[in-house]
């Protein structure tokens, strides 16, 4: 085997081996919590606190009536609209415009000029 093509192959291994170190390093060893980071919050709500324990109860947790609660609370939370309701001013009425007058209409819906019908040609 030529040594160049030996140096290349050596290089690449140690290329996948550092990149597959630095992506361990970069996930961590797993020991921290296994909650997704959305649960995790700053102060611990205690919405939240209850929805990861109705989570671990699994099955059990549906006949729960704080469970209930905290379910309840939550879609609540999540299903309201993010924007503040705006209260309905009344628009200020216009006043009424004159009727416009339609094309051949003159004085009181008297037609003033008749158009003749168009007559095609039909196809046999």
């Amino acid at each position: 085997m030529d040594a160049r093509i030996a140096a290349r192959m050596i290089a690449v291994l140690a290329l996948g081996a550092a990149m597959t170190a630095a992506v361990m390093a970069l996930r961590g060893d797993g020991t921290e919590d296994a909650a997704p980071h959305s649960l995790r919050r700053p102060g611990g709500e205690p919405a939240n606190s209850e929805l990861v324990r109705c989570r671990d109860l699994g099955m059990v947790a549906a006949n729960d009536p704080i469970c209930r609660k905290a379910w309840a609370e939550n879609r609540r939370r999540f299903l309201q609209s993010r924007e503040p309701e705006r209260a309905v001013t009344p628009r200020p009425e216009r006043p009424a415009m004159p009727k416009p007058e339609r094309f051949g209409d003159g004085e009181a819906g008297k037609p003033t000029a008749t158009i003749p019908p168009i007559n095609l040609p039909v196809s046999p």
